[in-house]
């Protein structure tokens, strides 16, 4: 087995430096697919929930992706006989569909969201129905088509099912990244509930099918609110990394780096899982074992590997195969591969920095500098989807948690004055979806997002993953970001 320096420097060069990437390039060549994640994949689940970097955009990528498509079907049986089209993703095709500013102007000119979302289905099948012809030269003159001409729209749907039934294939559309759709709640919530009622109304239909990726706070009780609802939530899957998930996600990794780095972590995923298990090759890429990947007795020890079994000098600090996952966690106890992968980097990274003699590759100090790594980006991120979310979190820096609620006004009321009552600091934002509400819908939202949690003394508590990186302090935790 090879020493603990050269292992750590095989993780630097294996992990990407930007983990925001991941799904992106590379891993698309060599894509890692949990068991939890077939069912998300398969033309049954029409609804899949996720919340940001856990994978929406990686599966509407993959599955657009002929080539990676053939490699998922080799897990799941019906996606061969798939035809893929994207309908909405955070790549401009304005071709393929209206961009967020089209959006806005038809929005604003009062066209409901239905047939927006109906043209787009309508243009991509009506290349397979020669009988009907459709204007295409601008998405309003395809929307007005769709809306004036009912009966020829439903003649074009089966139709086009009929083409698909004959080459014995099925046609599905995929929507991703509706959050980018408008800076109104209003209107994204009547955008997403009208894209949803349509994913419905192609279920008749044998051969045609939609697939919707939403974050969590989109399954909000408006966008739900129509008939027979229920039937498309039965459907429904949520797109979680569970801890095995997580390390098994690590492992083909650190197995498929370039060069003499893949060929160190090969031979330690062999020496630690043998006799019963084998790594196999399909096209370049090497795949974990699939009684590896759905039961984690074997991610422990080879995680120990890495970082032995202790996070500090005795055992009362916790063990680091399940300290790790648990402190990136959010309050839904739900991890993002990004930030595992992060901060894995990261404390391979300060432990050449910090500890170059240690004994294993990541000493226990730089795994917790890992999840202070791991919390920045998260809020990065978090800030870029939800901008609202930083203004209310910035002012609790210092604060110890869990705390009382009046800790947190308290902190509030000093940073907004006036305005706090009134939360009129949110009108340059894209404010809380229950803003209306006040300060409880505000944190509501927070809780929703898992970014704050109660504990059983009814306290509120933010995990470590947005704690840290805020600043706020906990007793015995992971030190704030300074």
């Amino acid at each position: 087995m090879s020493d603990a320096k050269q292992i750590r420097d095989a993780i630097i060069a294996a992990i990407p430096e930007d983990t925001s990437d991941y799904g992106q390039a590379d891993q698309r060549r060599k894509p890692y697919f949990p068991p939890a994640h077939i069912k998300a994949l398969s033309l049954s689940s029409n609804l899949v929930v996720g919340a940001r970097g856990v994978g929406k955009s990686f599966w509407t990528h993959a599955l657009a992706d002929q080539n990676l498509k053939e490699v998922m079907g080799k897990g799941v049986d019906d996606l061969k006989v798939v035809d893929v089209k994207v309908g909405y993703s955070e790549d401009t095709k304005i071709e393929s569909y209206p961009d967020k500013e089209t959006i806005g102007k038809f929005i604003k000119n009062k066209i409901e969201p239905y047939y927006i979302w109906k043209a787009v289905i309508i243009r991509w099948l009506s290349q397979f129905v020669k009988e009907i012809e459709i204007p295409n030269s601008n998405w309003e003159e395809t929307i007005k088509w769709v809306e004036d001409s009912p009966e020829d729209s439903a003649k074009l749907l089966q139709l086009a099912n009929k083409f698909y039934l004959n080459k014995q294939r099925k046609g599905l559309i995929v929507f991703d990244a509706l959050d980018r759709t408008s800076n109104n709640w209003d209107d994204m919530n009547v955008l997403v509930r009208d894209l949803l009622k349509l994913t419905l109304d192609l279920k008749p239909f044998s051969s045609l099918q939609a697939k919707v990726f939403l974050r969590p706070d989109q399954m909000d009780r408006v966008v739900t609110n129509f008939p027979d609802a229920s039937k498309l939530f039965q459907t429904k899957t949520d797109l979680d990394w569970e801890a095995k998930d997580l390390h098994g996600l690590l492992w083909h990794t650190l197995c498929n780096a370039e060069n003499s780095h893949g060929e160190i972590f090969r031979g330690i995923y062999h020496d630690v899982t043998k006799p019963n298990t084998e790594m196999s090759q399909i096209d370049g890429v090497w795949s974990l074992d699939d009684f590896v990947k759905r039961n984690d007795i074997h991610f422990k020890p080879l995680f120990e590997v890495l970082a032995g079994n202790r996070m500090g000098r005795d055992s009362r600090r916790g063990v680091p195969y399940i300290w790790t996952v648990g402190h990136l966690a959010d309050g839904k106890r739900k991890t993002s591969p990004r930030s595992f992968l992060a901060a894995i980097r990261t404390a391979a990274i300060k432990t050449a920095d910090d500890h170059p003699e240690h004994h294993l590759p990541l000493h226990f100090d730089a795994i917790k500098k890992g999840v202070q790594a791991a919390s920045m980006i998260r809020i990065r991120e978090m800030t870029e989807d939800y901008p609202w979310v930083d203004t209310v979190l910035r002012p609790l820096k210092g604060l110890n948690v869990p705390n009382e609620i009046e800790a947190f006004v308290e902190k509030w009321f000093d940073e907004f004055g006036k305005k706090f009552k009134s939360l009129e600091f949110f009108d340059n934002i894209l404010p809380p979806p229950h803003i209306d509400k006040g300060w409880e819908g505000v944190l509501l939202d927070l809780n929703t997002l898992g970014i704050i949690e109660m504990t059983r003394d009814n306290r509120y508590n933010i995990p470590d993953l947005y704690r840290v990186g805020y600043g706020l302090g906990r007793l015995g935790g992971v030190k704030p970001v300074k």
